[in-house]
């Protein structure tokens, strides 16, 4: 199975790091065939400007738009690795969403409204914050977190089976702490 995974944190020493490490040598294992964009280290341009958005609606996209999107569509499945920032992914994150899932590609609009195009079989979403949980769930912020990635973008795009997990107060957690995070992450991997 071809695995796309979207990563984005721009620290090489970060645990969202040693996340996307175990997520990937437990795919390869499974005999998955991975491909790995990490948008940091591609320098990934995160801005939809005007010209973009022109170039969109022409069908004339920039060659690293197209380049994302044939990544996209060589994959069956999608993982998303990255920490949570005030509320919401990393810029660099938000910015390629909004110049690769494009209107005809990702999704499309017809007589009865939005209609998603994407046909993979699932995708993952795997986010660490620095908060605790119980705050999280007290306070509601947890369907903040959940219900944009996992329904408003891909599932409006038309992946309907989307897992989502998030591990909480990272910058504080011990090391055998980190290491149970660590073997969950492993369990995920292995049955995605």
């Amino acid at each position: 199975m071809n695995v796309l995974i979207i990563y984005a944190h721009p620290n090489p020493r970060s645990f969202n790091r040693a996340i996307l490490d175990t997520v990937e040598t437990t795919l390869r294992e499974r005999g998955h065939a991975i491909r790995i964009h990490d948008l940091y280290q591609m320098q990934c341009r995160a801005v939809l400007d005007g010209e973009d958005l022109l170039r969109n609606w022409r069908g004339d996209l920039p060659a690293d738009t197209r380049r994302e999107q044939d990544a996209i569509l060589w994959a069956r499945k999608l993982v998303f690795i990255y920490p949570i920032w005030w509320f919401g992914p990393p810029a660099i994150l938000k910015g390629w969403i909004d110049r690769v899932f494009t209107c005809k590609f990702a999704f499309d609009f017809g007589p009865s409204g939005m209609t998603g195009l994407l046909t993979h079989e699932k995708a993952m979403v795997i986010n660490t914050l620095g908060g605790d949980e119980a705050t999280y769930q007290a306070q509601h912020w947890h369907e903040l977190l959940v219900r944009p990635m996992t329904e408003g973008v891909l599932g409006a795009c038309g992946i309907h089976e989307v897992s989502y997990r998030a591990f909480y107060q990272v910058p504080t957690v011990t090391p055998a702490e980190r290491q149970a995070m660590l073997a969950e992450v492993r369990t995920l991997a292995a049955t995605f």
